[in-house]
């Protein structure tokens, strides 16, 4: 199990697929805002002068020393949604993000946002 207080740690590493594919670098970890446990990342990719930031689950990712492993293919992570990497997360913004990998949404408690940046 992945646990939110390595997600310091997590920043700057390569994001692989389950072939060891590499995706981009990680930028930011999503945590689930009705446990407080990480649910998605952010991963930079891109160009040097034309970075993007899409989204990734992190329900199955092995986090090793120099790398998080995903449990999605490279292709189907580099369509996802993304923001540019100045921009936050719209909560309306969030539900399309989970239907690309087939994955239930909920908002989180209350109604609110479902995912919170850490």
């Amino acid at each position: 199990m992945i646990h939110a207080a390595d997600i310091r740690e997590w920043r700057e590493r390569d994001v692989v697929d389950p072939e060891s594919h590499k995706i981009g670098v990680l930028e930011a970890v999503y945590v689930d805002t009705a446990t407080d446990e990480p649910a998605m990342a952010t991963v930079r990719v891109g160009l040097p002068t034309r970075h993007r930031l899409i989204f990734v689950p992190l329900d199955d990712a092995i986090v090793g020393p120099d790398y998080v492993k995903v449990g999605y293919a490279k292709a189907l992570v580099k369509q996802a949604p993304s923001i540019g990497t100045d921009d936050i997360l719209p909560a309306e913004q969030e539900e399309p993000i989970f239907k690309h990998y087939g994955l239930p949404y909920r908002p989180g408690v209350n109604g609110e946002r479902q995912l919170a940046r850490r």
